[in-house]
């Protein structure tokens, strides 16, 4: 309260002075920075951080109170009560944990062994009550030792200061064992009060390399001599007879030492704690300011600000001060003529967080992507989710694409151009990650790719984005090719489900469960991806059925039961019915209203949004704050304007939060939006174009605005009420994104036939394209038309296209499988509906799965034993028995302890039992196939029974075991021989 009491009178003898000059008016009652609440979203799922840090820069200097976890991504979670230390590197809202390096912790005893809980020995009790945050500045008392500690940073440099209870027993733990698995390490002694090291380490980034330089305000004892070993902990003891403040400060670095040192000599050298924190404070006033808000409701004030900095809190520089960085090869690079920048978390912030920086951060976002085009030279491929110089190979889409199209059509274009929509075309056209069957059939089949909806669906969009670039460029056969792939979605539309459905085989995937989380989609079900065609919304619409059924779709989606089912997905939260605010394939969701004329539900939608899920307090954010995503749907969300198509120039109309906010742009122009009455409910809008008089006003009836709309700045007054009304419904004032031209026709698909079948089956087809004509091919045979439905009785490869106008579909060719129909299997246990593998007859149909358990061919057990009965339908010769299992322990799924196999006569009377053992799934990181084949001589048999005891409890090594997790199960075909 001290501090709060001494800005007040400093406002006030400010505000005292100025009365000589005309004075600016006042916009906040504090300046903006004390706004910020760095503890939203350090509870709940929120995965942020509360430490010092400043916009986009390298270090990240904040406790850690989490050691590993979902939940402890960050390294500290707001319902912890015990700090292990203060480390420099930490991600924003994550899902994956990693960083955490270099920690620092101040204490009383040299002990670096854990205790007997198994918990370093270092450690302290906190309380919150004796914690406070502000950006760029963190303290905490530590009950334990009684030990004040106060953080402070720079870009890539920072300053720790401790007040000890006395001068003696004064110790400051340096840990480089810290959080992931250390790699290399290295610490050398330059004097009593300079070291320097290194540490690489291994977790999310397979290989970080981190360099340090370390310079302390008081000698450290027998720094030559108990040192020599450069052990990964140490215990640094300071002599420090008058009790004074123990100050240290410390650079780090990608590149070397030497770096380290150079930073902090050029960011800190001999400044004060108080001028490092005082210039850090300024440096986030100045960024925080280019958007300045006025309200009422100070909560929302915090929410916003606090929003605004989360979502400048990554991208990270990751270059040294002389220029140097190291590269996606992991080798050192340099450049003078702009920024390098890492942790670019490009599914979730291509949406909302990069169009953000278009409007407030243009010379930024043109050092984005110049990285991108490094990246690119370095790496071979644009980042997808790049951390330290390593590609993490998380989440999906080449999505570094749309943020290089948004850029350009809004032009932002100081970059190599060519060279970037060269990187695009790059990601565009390799193999993997399910693009060769996206090229060769337009759509990814369900065994052939996870994800495979998802990526269809990214894809599509990314390669829309392309497309854009392109003919905004002059490259029309470019854009001609990719405006056709940018219609890929439509492959995938089912119209008897209105959804976009997964095509096993060519069929569509079943049993079908809109609220199923399963492996079809990435980080949520069919209803949270039952929208994303943001690139081609009148076709969509189209497709549909028109925009009654489109709007109808919606109100179900906002309606409905906000449960799911099939396997948990900490991600989805933030739920209103089954749209997930809680994670980014829902985000452009409420928005859509607009593009029927039903712009009254959008805001009705966007302000419960903002109004319910956004909170000044620790649980404040729906879902993991995704390196500044939630925060920038935020802040333009509470703007009045939203990108549902980033790389299409429009913004679309939700409904102002705030009764003014002021944009100053980088060109020079300044953007004021103001609310005129109460309520959510939009009446009229009008613009002004001059800033100075507001004057030369003009309705403005359109439920979206452009970019260059925002750029002009002016004056923006949006008439508000408490009743919906008709303002921008009108046809003519809509958005709207369509492809008009290069249409394809979609592949045809089995709407009706048994892939594997025991004597027959009927095979009908359907095509999504309307009054196109199919032909069908069996074999060898020749293409012919299809008329009506047809029988297959053996196996068989059925091709199939699809023709209207001239123009023909993809062709997809599709195995069909006859099996021996005397068999049947019973199975006494039951298998999850997400890893069905198509039913009961799933391990007997001749179809085999690939190591990816998510290709819809593995059957997925969990808390059972795999207990199955194989009826021969007569006594017949046995020689062996085989059974596929899966293993792959990041998913949990491990090979069962053992197998037994029964052989059985007819009245079931057992005549030979074989027991193994399974081999053990291993720590290792990868998938792997295991066929176990169990041997008979010379019987004869009529039941087979299978029995796989599995493993049960993860074992302690395993990630789940905190969670008390068991493992799955994942088998495959049961042959007999």
């Amino acid at each position: 309260m001290n501090r709060l009491l001494s800005l007040f009178v400093l406002l006030l003898i400010v505000s005292c002075d100025d009365q000589v000059a005309e004075p600016e008016p006042a916009v906040t009652t504090r300046p903006v920075t004390e706004y910020v609440n760095p503890f939203i979203g350090t509870g709940g799922h929120g995965h942020t951080y509360p430490g010092a840090t400043l916009p986009f820069a390298m270090m990240q200097l904040s406790p850690d109170t989490r050691l590993d976890g979902w939940d402890g991504c960050s390294g500290y979670h707001y319902s912890d009560d015990k700090i292990y230390g203060f480390s420099h590197t930490h991600l924003s809202g994550t899902g994956v944990s990693d960083y955490g390096d270099i920690l620092l912790m101040p204490t009383n005893t040299a002990i670096l062994n854990n205790g007997a809980d198994g918990e370093p020995s270092y450690r302290s009790s906190f309380s919150h009550d004796k914690e406070n945050a502000s950006p760029g500045f963190y303290e905490v008392h530590l009950d334990d030792t009684n030990i004040d500690v106060a953080l402070t940073v720079s870009r890539r440099s920072g300053m720790h200061r401790y007040q000890f209870p006395d001068s003696t027993n004064q110790f400051v733990i340096l840990d480089l064992e810290h959080r992931d698995q250390l790699l290399e390490h290295d610490v050398q002694f330059n004097n009593a009060r300079e070291l320097s090291g290194k540490r690489f380490s291994k977790a999310w980034a397979s290989r970080q390399m981190l360099f340090f330089y370390i310079e302390t305000s008081h000698d450290i004892k027998n720094w030559d001599t108990m040192y020599e070993t450069a052990p990964s902990k140490l215990a640094l003891e300071f002599d420090n007879p008058k009790n004074e403040p123990v100050y240290i400060k410390i650079g780090i670095s990608p590149v070397d030492a030497t770096g380290a040192k150079q930073n902090l000599h050029e960011e800190i050298a001999e400044k004060t704690f108080e001028e490092v924190q005082e210039e850090a404070n300024k440096i986030w006033r100045g960024e925080l300011e280019k958007i300045i808000v006025e309200d009422d409701d100070e909560d929302k004030l915090a929410i916003f600000y606090t929003s605004l900095y989360h979502s400048m809190l990554a991208p990270n520089i990751y270059q040294d001060v002389d220029g140097r960085y190291r590269g996606m090869d992991l080798e050192i690079h340099e450049t003078q003529d702009f920024d390098y920048y890492t942790v670019f978390s490009l599914w979730d912030t291509y949406r909302a967080a990069h169009p953000l920086y278009t409007i407030i951060d243009q010379k930024r976002t043109n050092d984005f992507i110049n990285t991108f085009n490094a990246k690119y030279d370095e790496g071979g491929i644009l980042p997808i989710w790049d951390l330290s110089g390593n590609y993490t190979g998380c989440m999906i889409g080449y999505h570094a694409v749309p943020v290089i199209a948004d850029a350009y059509l809004k032009g932002i274009r100081d970059y190599d151009t060519d060279k970037a929509l060269e990187a695009m075309l790059h990601s565009a056209t390799r193999d993997k990650l399910g693009l060769k069957s996206y090229k060769e059939y337009g759509f990814i089949p369900v065994e052939e790719e996870s994800e495979s909806v998802s990526k269809t669906l990214e894809y599509a969009y990314d390669d829309w984005t392309i497309a854009q670039m392109a003919t905004a460029m002059g490259r029309d056969s470019i854009a001609g090719n990719y405006y056709k792939r940018a219609q890929n979605y439509k492959n995938l539309y089912n119209p008897l489900s209105g959804f976009f459905q997964g095509r096993f085989r060519n069929t569509w995937f079943a049993p079908f469960d809109p609220y199923e989380v399963n492996f079809n989609y990435t980080e949520a079900n069919a209803w949270q991806y039952s929208m994303y065609a943001p690139q081609d919304i009148a076709g969509h619409i189209k497709l549909m059925g028109g925009k009654t059924s489109y709007e109808n779709h919606l109100d179900h989606l906002f309606e409905g039961k906000t449960q799911t089912s099939g396997r948990d997905q900490a991600d989805i939260t933030g739920l209103i019915g089954q749209y997930a605010h809680g994670n980014e394939p829902s985000h452009h969701m409420a928005y859509l209203y607009n593009y029927v004329g039903k712009p009254h539900k959008t805001q009705e939608r966007v302000h419960e949004i903002l109004t319910t899920l956004y909170q000044n307090s620790p649980d404040g954010i729906s879902g993991n704050e995704d390196c500044g995503q939630m925060s920038a749907w935020y802040v333009l969300s509470s703007l009045g304007f939203y990108p549902v198509t980033p790389g299409s120039n429009d913004y679309v109309v939700g409904t102002p939060l705030f009764k003014k906010a002021t944009i100053h742009l980088e060109n020079g122009n300044q953007l004021t939006i103001e609310r005129e009455g109460s309520g959510k409910y939009i009446s009229g809008m009008s613009i002004s174009r001059d800033r100075e008089t507001y004057g030369r006003t003009r309705a403005n009836n359109y439920s979206y605005i452009t970019h260059d709309d925002i750029m002009k700045g002016g004056h923006w007054v949006f008439e508000m009420q408490e009743e919906p009304s008709k303002w921008g419904s009108a046809v003519q004032y809509r958005p709207m994104t369509s492809i008009d031209e290069s249409l394809i026709v979609t592949a045809p698909v089995i709407s009706n036939g048994d892939i594997s079948f025991a004597r027959s089956t009927t095979v009908e087809l359907d095509n999504i394209t309307d009054n196109s004509t199919i032909y069908y091919g069996i074999d060898e045979a020749p293409f012919k038309l299809y008329k009506e439905a047809f029988e297959l009785n053996k196996s068989s490869e059925l091709r199939t296209y699809a023709v209207k106008k001239g123009i023909s579909s993809d062709t997809i060719t599709t195995s069909f499988y006859k099996y021996d129909d005397s068999r049947k299997i019973n199975l006494d246990y039951t298998y999850a509906n997400e890893y069905s593998a198509g039913g009961d007859d799933a391990l007997i149909d001749g179809m085999r799965g690939s190591t990816d358990f998510r290709s819809g061919s593995w059957q997925g057990i969990k808390n059972q034993d795999l207990n199955a009965t194989i009826d021969l339908g007569a006594m017949k010769n046995v020689n062996s028995v085989s059974i596929n299992f899966l293993k792959d322990q990041r998913s949990w799924i491990f090979y069962p302890k053992e197998l037994n196999v029964d052989i059985l006569d007819s009245n079931r009377n057992l005549i030979d039992s074989v027991t193994v053992q399974l081999p053990e799934t291993g720590h290792e990181e990868t998938s792997e196939i295991h066929t176990e084949t169990v041997n008979f001589t010379n019987a004869k048999t009529r039941y087979i029974k299978v029995v796989a005891t599995n493993y049960g409890a993860l074992p302690d090594w395993h990630l789940g075991y905190p969670m008390n997790g068991t493992a799955w199960i994942f088998v495959d075909e049961i042959t007999i021989n």
